[in-house]
């Protein structure tokens, strides 16, 4: 039977999976920018995001894999597979002694995440079937973005005691081992709630996948959209933030409190925001997160100080968390259960494609612009994203439906 609190113990052992995934990104947050400059005497702002180039074109296509892989395997294969693939992760790190080695840790980062973030999403909803779907990515997101501040504020931490080479990869080995243990031993399949879910889902058919998740589709193509700038801004405030304060004389800690403020925000206040979407509009939930977000990259160039940068942190915090579990129940209950996760694959590969655009995009226009003008753009960008999203999305809830409003097309 489907349900929150039918499946709890499955649920949580999800939800603890999935807030190590984060760590195993947050090590890298706060440090990595530094740690090339440091290092390997890197300059550029483009050479610097590399990394991220390289984390977004691999977490992009293994996104957009899980949903092919899903045919052929279980959830539960998918999600170890992905924790066999981040663990050379931190023993990379730890020991690299050139910056292509850096770039080579986060293609593996990269296939690890799609595989476990994208496959907790969706075991998730399996298990809890529409009823406080909002609620359940709310908590999903939560575990995973809390996760990522807090381990982007502990490694910044160790940075600054023991500097940037080896200890602050440390933690990265407990986060790989306790992730595959509790995958492979205590995480159940989630095929039969597929199977009972399917034969009673009165919801469409796509009859081409790719095009109406895309953009065909009012609903699925606005959220793909918005879902690639968000990742675009957050991929600019994880290259270029870090660069910006250093250049303002913050301190490694002051920089690694407001890299970890940032998704401990996000994280925090979809315990609140998931749930609001199943209860209010999500495209007006969309429209304001993004909003909101593009308001805060603003401040945070406006702000030189360490509380104006909190500040801004803390709004950003709030904006992302606003769409972040809103962006994956729109995607889930305008699916089909038999293709959800090929639906959501693409939707994450468009996401998460955000990532490589950004760090493009920003270092070409930090090297050449500067990095003010740089977020600037990245900010009208994601305004952008949020108008669109309220004008071309449907109300998904009955009871918010205007006579201006549609059905969304298949």
């Amino acid at each position: 039977m489907q349900g929150l609190k039918e499946n709890k113990s499955q649920f949580l052992l999800l939800v603890l999976v999935n807030a190590f995934v984060g760590a195993m990104v947050g090590m890298e947050r706060s440090i990595l920018s530094e740690f090339g400059k440091t290092i390997f005497s890197l300059s550029a702002a483009s050479a610097l995001t590399s990394f991220i180039v390289a984390f977004g074109i691999s977490k992009a296509t293994s996104n957009y894999f899980v949903g092919i892989l899903s045919r052929k395997f279980t959830r539960k294969q998918i999600l170890v597979t992905g924790w066999l693939i981040a663990s050379p992760v931190p023993f990379i790190l730890m020991y690299a002694n050139h910056w292509n080695w850096i770039i080579l840790a986060n293609v593996f980062l990269g296939i690890s995440q799609g595989l476990t973030w994208s496959t907790t999403v969706v075991m998730k909803i399996d298990l809890v079937g529409s009823k406080n779907r909002g609620l359940a990515m709310g908590i999903n997101e939560f575990a995973g973005y809390l996760s990522v501040g807090l381990a982007a504020y502990l490694s910044a931490a160790i940075a600054s005691t023991y500097g940037y080479a080896f200890y602050p990869f440390i933690p990265g080995l407990i986060f790989v081992f306790v992730g595959l243990v509790v995958s492979l031993f205590w995480v159940n399949d989630t095929t039969s709630f597929i199977q009972k879910e399917t034969a009673k889902s009165n919801i469409p058919l796509l009859k081409n996948i790719w095009a109406s998740t895309s953009w065909k589709h009012r609903n699925l193509g606005s959220v793909t959209l918005n879902g690639l700038v968000n990742n675009l801004n957050d991929g600019v405030m994880w290259g270029l933030v870090p660069i910006l304060l250093a250049q303002r004389s913050f301190s490694i800690q002051e920089i690694g409190i407001i890299a970890g403020v940032y998704p401990m925000v996000w994280g925090v206040s979809q315990l609140f925001t998931g749930k609001m979407g199943d209860v209010f509009c999500k495209k007006q939930l969309i429209t304001v997160g993004m909003l909101l977000q593009a308001m805060a990259i603003v401040l945070l160039v406006v702000f030189s100080s360490f509380a104006g940068a909190i500040i801004a942190a803390v709004l950003l915090g709030l904006g992302t968390g606003l769409v972040y579990p809103n962006f994956l129940t729109v995607v889930a209950e305008n699916a089909h259960p038999t293709q959800r996760a090929e639906i959501m694959g693409v939707f994450r590969f468009w996401r998460d494609g955000g990532y490589v655009i950004g760090a493009l995009l920003s270092g070409f226009l930090a090297d050449w612009f500067g990095l003010n003008w740089a977020l600037y753009l990245v900010a009208a960008l994601t305004a952008a994203a949020g108008l669109i999203a309220n004008l071309r999305m449907c109300c998904t809830l009955r009871l918010f439906w205007r006579s201006q409003e549609c059905m969304p097309s298949v």
